[in-house]
C-alpha cells in the first residue's frame, strides 16, 4: 500500500497527533483528508494548511451516531474511505483511589467505546469493499503504570489494545485485506496532558517528549505497511519484552518512579 491516493479519516484532528497525521498524509499525497473533533475553528485552519483536498466535520466521537454521520460525510465527498484512524482520546490526573463514578464514565466514552463507535461505522464498508485499515492511537501507559494517576486514562487504552487484537483475529480469515494496526506512543510533545480530567502539566515541557512529527511519521508508515501492532520509539518495545518476561514485574516498576 501507499498513502498516496487513499482518503483517511483521523478523529481527533483538531491538534495534536490527529494534526500532525492530517499533515503528514496530505504531504505524502493523500487523495483525502477527512478532520473530525469537536472544535469548529481549530478544525477548518487544519484543513486550510493541507494543501491536499480536505473536509472537515465537528462531531462528538463519543456519539454512535455522529460516527455513522462522518462516514457519510466521508463517503459524499470522496466516495470511499481507506483508512479510518481513531486518535480522539483525552487523559485524568487521579489515582485508583480517588476514581468516581464519572471520571471511569468519561474515560471509557473518550477513550473506548468512541473507538467502538469509529469500528463499527467504517467497517461494513470495507466488508462492502474487502479491503480497509483502522488505525488507532494506543498509549504506552497502556502496558507500563508509569503514571499511577493516568489510571482510568490508562486502563481504557488497555481496553483499546485488546479490542483491536480481537478484531483482527475476527477479520484475519473472512477478510485479510482489512488490516488494524494499533499504534504505541510514549510522551508526546503536545498539549494533551493541559486537557487531561481533572488538569494536567504541559507533555511539551516534559523531558524526551517525542516530536509529534515523528509520531505522524510512524503512522503514516503504518498506513504504507500496514502491521499490528507499532511503538513510536523502539526503546517502548524493549520495555515491553523486559517487562512481560520478567519473573515479578514489580521490580522492573520499582524503576518507574
Amino acid at each position: 500500500m501507499n498513502v498516496k491516493d487513499q482518503v483517511i479519516v483521523i478523529t481527533g484532528a483538531s491538534g495534536g497527533i490527529g494534526e500532525a497525521v492530517a499533515i503528514e498524509v496530505a504531504r505524502r499525497g493523500a487523495r483525502g483528508v477527512v478532520l473530525a473533533a469537536r472544535r469548529k475553528d481549530e478544525l477548518a485552519r487544519v484543513a486550510s494548511q493541507l494543501g491536499a483536498p480536505a473536509v472537515w466535520a465537528p462531531i462528538d466521537v463519543t456519539r454512535r451516531a455522529d460516527n455513522e454521520q462522518l462516514r457519510e460525510i466521508a463517503l459524499a465527498k470522496f466516495g470511499a474511505i481507506d483508512v479510518w484512524i481513531n486518535n480522539a482520546g483525552r487523559a485524568i490526573s487521579r489515582p485508583v483511589s480517588q476514581l468516581t463514578d464519572e471520571d471511569l464514565d468519561e474515560m471509557f466514552a473518550v477513550n473506548v467505546k468512541s473507538v467502538v463507535y469509529g469500528i463499527q461505522a467504517v467497517l461494513p464498508h470495507f466488508r462492502e469493499r474487502k479491503r480497509g485499515h483502522i488505525i488507532t492511537v494506543s498509549s504506552g501507559l497502556s502496558r507500563f503504570p508509569f503514571a499511577h494517576q493516568r489510571s482510568a486514562y490508562s486502563a481504557s487504552k488497555a481496553a483499546v489494545n485488546l479490542l483491536m487484537a480481537s478484531l483482527r483475529v475476527e477479520l484475519r480469515d473472512e477478510l485479510p485485506d482489512i488490516h488494524t494496526t494499533t499504534v504505541i506512543p510514549g510522551v508526546v510533545a503536545t498539549d494533551f496532558g493541559l486537557n487531561a480530567r481533572h488538569g494536567g502539566v504541559d507533555n511539551r515541557h516534559l523531558p524526551n517528549a517525542q516530536p509529534v512529527a515523528e509520531v505522524a511519521a510512524v503512522i503514516a508508515d503504518a498506513i504504507a505497511k500496514p502491521v499490528a501492532e507499532v511503538y513510536t520509539r523502539p526503546q517502548m518495545r524493549e520495555l515491553a519484552a523486559k517487562y512481560f518476561s520478567a519473573e515479578d514485574v514489580a521490580v522492573i516498576e520499582r524503576q518507574f518512579g
